[in-house]
Order: C-alpha cells, then sequence, then structure tokens
C-alpha cells in the first residue's frame, strides 16, 4: 500500500514538471520569411494552437485588410488573415518534440499534417507535410515579442 501511495505521489510531482517543459512553445513566433508573426497559445484541450497576430503587410492593393482569398471555400475566403488560426492540435511528445497537428498555409489555401520541435528556447522547426513526414518542408520560427 505505501508503495501505491509513493508512486502516485511520486506522478503528482513529476507531471507539473512534463507540463512546464511543454509550454515553452507558447509565445509570439516569427515565420521563417518574417513576413508574420504567429501567437502560440495552448488551448482547452491541452494542445498547441497559433493564429495571425501581425503581418509585415496587412493591407491588399487597395488599402483593405488581406483576405483568405486562396481558400477554395468561397466562405472561408472572406474572413481576414489577420487573426486567423493556422495552427492547431500540436501535442507535446517530450523532449521538445510536438507531434499530430495540422497547420493551414494561406498562400496556397490547403492545410498540412505539422509537427515541431524546439531546438533551443527561441527556435521552433515547424514541419508541414501530406502523408509521412519526409514528404514535407520545415519552416524555421524565431521568437520574438508581440
Amino acid at each position: 500500500m505505501k508503495q501505491v501511495i509513493l508512486a502516485i505521489l511520486t506522478l503528482l510531482f513529476i507531471l507539473p514538471m512534463f507540463a512546464q517543459a511543454g509550454d515553452r512553445i507558447t509565445g509570439v513566433w516569427y515565420n521563417g520569411e518574417r513576413s508574420s508573426k504567429i501567437e502560440i497559445s495552448q488551448a482547452k484541450d491541452g494542445s498547441f494552437i497559433g493564429k495571425i497576430i501581425w503581418l509585415k503587410e496587412p493591407n491588399d492593393a487597395a488599402g483593405n485588410p488581406k483576405k483568405d482569398s486562396k481558400n477554395s471555400d468561397a466562405e472561408l475566403a472572406k474572413r481576414p488573415l489577420m487573426n486567423l488560426q493556422i495552427l492547431s492540435g500540436l501535442s507535446y511528445n517530450g523532449k521538445s518534440k510536438y507531434s499530430g497537428g495540422k497547420i493551414y498555409d494561406p498562400k496556397s489555401g490547403k492545410t498540412y499534417s505539422a509537427k515541431a520541435e524546439m531546438t533551443n528556447n527561441n527556435t521552433l522547426a515547424l514541419r508541414g507535410f501530406i502523408g509521412i513526414a519526409l514528404a514535407g518542408r520545415t519552416d524555421t520560427w524565431i521568437r520574438t515579442t508581440k
């Protein structure tokens, strides 16, 4: 009985350490081109999501806020890029790795599977892919401020 209680207490102390390590990904990141800033936060379900909070060029040629014009869904193509959620469902796997996510590319209007790895506290290697991760592209995001 003492061993069971000891095991439970040990888990209660260890699990928060894993959660803290996983939330290192939260914050504001420049995409690889530095054309936008994405804020990554933790969703209610514990996964990580990201939305565009800044655009280098927020307006189109007519001076209107840029829209999700490449989206194949006519209704979604009307939504603004600012505050658009482009990252969803990333789960922490331990050792600075995340998987099981989806990333939306507003330039193409396509959604890809996503995984990520924090190479250090200020660098995130985010890979978008179809099917297997080998058939994808990695974009390096750099931590920044709002």
